[in-house]
């Protein structure tokens, strides 16, 4: 009965959201955004402190205002997302916009297989959305939610002009026959991972546990690594996917080398984007959770 109300809920809120123009839909979503940080101070907290160990040279003031800005983002993107079923290959340009198109397509020509390597930038749910409707859909990592009946509904979204999930628990074969098949593979490399799963390498200059999948499977399979990542432009009132030119990977012959050098490149590339919007960043997750063996945590 339970997941049957939430996913009764959440539809009736998309539908909602969706029928209503997309200015008063931006606008509801921030307004109710900001309610719900306003009703969660751990979140407030968390953002805080992740901004006092990424900015300590920050006053409140700006912290706040990066929160504020941060939380409307959000807000933004549950509208936008909820306005998925208006969007086509006709008139997405008018909401996002491709830039450096040229460096995905000449690591596509490579023949090897792409890897998107991006994070939690602004609305991030609209880009892998954009790129289907641009004709490049893609596969992307992603954990299924507990909730089998929200979870189909949010990939029903997700998924509709093209791209697939893979299962973050079961995803190494998925992603190598992805590659080998010359396609494209959307990971989010910006968040905090367990020992097992990540290496530490220095994010802010604080090391931080990061996911070394991307960099095991470029050096495994020799696929372009081209970062790309969405942001808020207010000067055009649209949003800007920006593609990078492929990082070059470092190969030394020492497997825990490379994956830890690699590993930092990619999150260098991270970095520099959060500082150029760090306005447009989820703070609110602990990116610096897990700590190496015998360090305190930076938390409170």
């Amino acid at each position: 009965m339970q997941q049957h109300l939430e996913y009764a809920a959440l539809w009736l809120l998309l539908k909602i959201i969706g029928a209503l123009p997309r200015p008063l839909a931006r606008f509801v979503g921030a307004r109710t955004a900001a309610l719900l940080f306003l009703l969660r101070p751990g979140l407030r907290d968390a953002a805080t402190e992740n901004l006092q160990l990424a900015f300590p040279e920050w006053n409140k003031k700006q912290r706040r205002a990066a929160i504020r800005g941060m939380v409307r983002q959000l807000g933004w993107m549950g509208a936008e997302f909820a306005h998925f079923p208006h969007y086509n290959k006709n008139n997405i340009e008018r909401t996002v916009l491709i830039e450096g198109f040229e460096n995905f397509a000449s690591a596509q020509a490579r023949g090897k297989g792409v890897l998107f390597l991006t994070g939690h930038m602004s609305a991030w749910e609209i880009a892998p959305f954009a790129q289907a409707l641009y004709g490049n859909p893609l596969h992307f990592l992603v954990r299924p939610i507990d909730n089998p009946l929200v979870d189909a509904l949010i990939m029903k979204y997700r998924c509709s002009h093209g791209n697939q999930p893979i299962d973050k628990n079961q995803s190494a074969r998925a992603v190598l026959k992805v590659l080998a098949a010359k396609g494209t593979v959307g990971i989010l490399a910006d968040q905090n991972t367990q020992p097992m799963e990540g290496v530490f390498v220095d994010f802010f200059g604080i090391p931080a546990c990061t996911t070394a999948g991307i960099a095991r499977f470029a050096l495994h399979t020799d696929a372009a690594v081209v970062p790309g990542f969405i942001h808020w432009d207010s000067s055009t009132r649209k949003y800007r996917l920006r593609f990078e030119p492929e990082v070059e990977l470092i190969r030394t012959g020492d497997d825990p080398t490379d994956i830890r050098e690699n590993t930092q490149r990619f999150t260098r590339v991270i970095e520099n984007y959060v500082r150029r919007y760090p306005d447009q960043w989820l703070w609110v997750h602990r990116r610096w959770k897990t700590r190496p063996s015998g360090e305190p945590s930076v938390y409170k």
